[in-house]
């Protein structure tokens, strides 16, 4: 295996029994552990916003989904940094670092915010006779909140790119197990989340938060240890003396100067020099040229080897301008993605909750039911339906990466509508009961009536979310696969951008000309409308998908291109 090395810097033989599913395992489980802790924030934090800290609906949303998209845009600085400078390993230890730091101030922040409110239960959410936060509370909070998000950016892209890393491409099993590997590190994720719904929501409600947050840092903590056991099972990518950002960067800087300079070439008999200015994408062709560079590695021990390898840096180049419109395209899905921790949420607040036994059921768990579609489903899909499909198509993957991308925004869509049909329930019951002026009281509808929407979104998951990750780490060269799935994040991150953008820009138009969409009341909000926006937003979006995608050519794999 040329360009990958063990734990002591030795080049990898076809014989060594480093990487595979043993190294993949560990990464799995450390995957688990930090998306229980990261989940834990993502899916209740606009409770948090809008309970203890007192802001408004419209507020909460906007700061969720700017923390958010945040936490989903730094994995770009930490692929980044991780490419060019410090390798995957170290990004993810020092990255870890970070989070279990954020994580433990945020326990403080949450902590002392108690302490400072202790004669009203901040817990149930009963603020009403709460003293408002100091500045000092908010800053801190927001401080740990951000850290948490640093330490994500640089842990997210490196453990999911460093697990495929795992296995090599050029290996026809090791190929197929790749493949597996982002089905079943999916299911790591999911179930992580799961454990979050079921368990830190219901803390967060009904116990402390502080003892939530307290939870989150020790599960995060209990990763890097996990991580770190593995550590002589695991293969590492050598990384070159050069950036490839530097090598890309001066690949376009010689196209601009050259773009007018005639090339020379000869008649079919070699004699007659014959002179013709090349085009931009012939002149990135000529700057392609296979180069022997020398690269240094980046394993736990400082022990360095010096290792040939061949780049092309036509692939780098042409491999992320071939990617540009697909990734464009997708980020409708990243605006859907950002509701399901927001407004459904909101949604379920209102709606009876109560379980029996005095039990009621927090309105973020029912996030746990797209988790449990993903964790039932894909197990089905990587070990029945992906064998019919190799066995229809041909294909290693059942079915090409584009299509399962794109039968997951058709998907997405669907929940969209799903959820503009419910809320057009809710707020229709509202005012069969009288209840539009009394948004602390339960309307008289189940919160199951949210269920749908949560299945179909799991069930778009399973395609797109999964698809993304194997297409951009498939499609792009090797040196910049941890930048490629910091893309696949990026799409969440912006999505919440502009989701938190349209919210802003939608209440401050709508609260002028009457009731406000995002009203704090939201009995008298129009979360409708917004839903049925998104829908067609992403039904456009589709369009577009499809439209690229149909003329995407993959990068060649053994002399084969795949269709769409």
């Amino acid at each position: 295996m040329g360009g990958m090395v063990d734990y002591k810097g030795r080049p990898i033989s076809r014989s060594a029994t480093t990487g595979g599913w043993t190294s993949a395992l560990f990464i799995i489980g450390v995957e688990t552990a930090e998306r229980f802790s990261y989940s834990g924030i993502s899916s209740n934090l606009i409770s948090y916003l809008t309970g203890p800290l007192r802001q408004s609906t419209a507020a909460g949303a906007a700061n969720a989904n700017a923390w958010s998209g945040t936490a989903n845009m730094l994995p770009i600085l930490g692929a980044v940094v991780a490419d060019s400078w410090l390798g995957r390993y170290r990004t993810i230890l020092l990255s870890s670092l970070l989070y279990v730091l954020g994580l433990a101030l945020l326990t403080l922040s949450a902590a002392l915010l108690s302490l400072g409110s202790s004669d009203c239960d901040l817990s149930k959410g009963e603020i009403s006779s709460c003293p408002p936060p100091s500045p000092f509370h908010v800053i801190i909070f927001f401080f740990s909140l951000y850290l948490v998000a640093l330490g994500q950016g640089g842990h997210k892209p490196c453990v999911q790119a460093f697990g495929a890393d795992q296995f090599d491409d050029r290996d026809p099993s090791e190929s197929k197990a790749r493949s597996s590997f982002f089905n079943w590190w999916y299911v790591g994720i999911c179930l992580g989340c799961v454990a979050a719904y079921m368990v830190l929501n219901y803390i967060q409600d009904y116990v402390s938060w502080t003892v939530a947050f307290g939870l989150q840092c020790a599960a995060m903590a209990l990763a890097l240890v996990v991580f770190m056991l593995g550590t002589k099972t695991y293969r590492h990518l050598v990384l070159d003396d050069k950036s490839p950002f530097l090598r890309i960067a001066n690949v376009y800087f010689e196209v601009f100067r050259n773009r007018k300079t005639p090339t020379t070439t000869f008649d079919e008999a070699g004699e007659t020099p014959l002179l013709h200015e090349e085009t931009q994408f012939e002149s990135l062709d000529h700057k392609a040229e296979v180069t022997s560079v020398h690269y240094h590695v980046s394993s736990p021990s400082k022990q360095v080897d010096s290792i040939c390898i061949n780049s092309l840096t036509e692939e780098e180049v042409k491999g992320l301008v071939g990617l540009v419109p697909i990734w464009l395209t997708c980020l409708i899905y990243g605006i859907v993605f950002a509701q399901t921790q927001t407004l459904f949420t909101k949604q379920g607040n209102t709606m009876e909750r109560d379980m029996g036994f005095g039990y009621q059921i927090p309105a973020a768990s029912l996030q746990l039911f797209s988790s449990i579609v993903v964790v039932v489903f894909v197990p089905i899909y990587d070990l029945v339906l992906v064998p019919i499909g190799r066995m229809f198509a041909g294909n290693p993957s059942g079915i090409t990466m584009l299509q399962r991308i794109g039968i997951g925004m058709v998907l997405s869509a669907a929940s969209m509508v799903s959820a503009g049909l419910v809320e057009m329930k809710r707020l229709k019951t509202a005012r069969d009961f009288g209840l539009v002026d009394m948004p602390n009281l339960p309307l008289p509808m189940s919160i199951w009536w949210l269920v749908p929407q949560y299945v179909v979104f799991g069930f778009s998951e399973v395609f797109i979310m999964i698809g993304m990750q194997e297409f951009f780490y498939d499609q792009m060269p090797c040196e910049l696969r941890s930048v490629a799935l910091a893309l696949y994040l990026s799409v969440s991150g912006i999505g919440s951008f502009v989701s938190s953008f349209l919210i802003s820009m939608i209440d401050s138009f709508t609260a002028k000309r009457g009731e406000s969409w995002f009203a704090n009341n939201i009995n008298r909000a129009h979360l409708d409308y917004f839903f049925w926006l998104l829908a067609g937003l992403n039904f456009a979006g589709c369009l577009a998908y499809f439209y690229f995608a149909k003329s995407y050519i993959y990068k060649k794999f053994r002399g084969e291109v795949l269709p769409m």
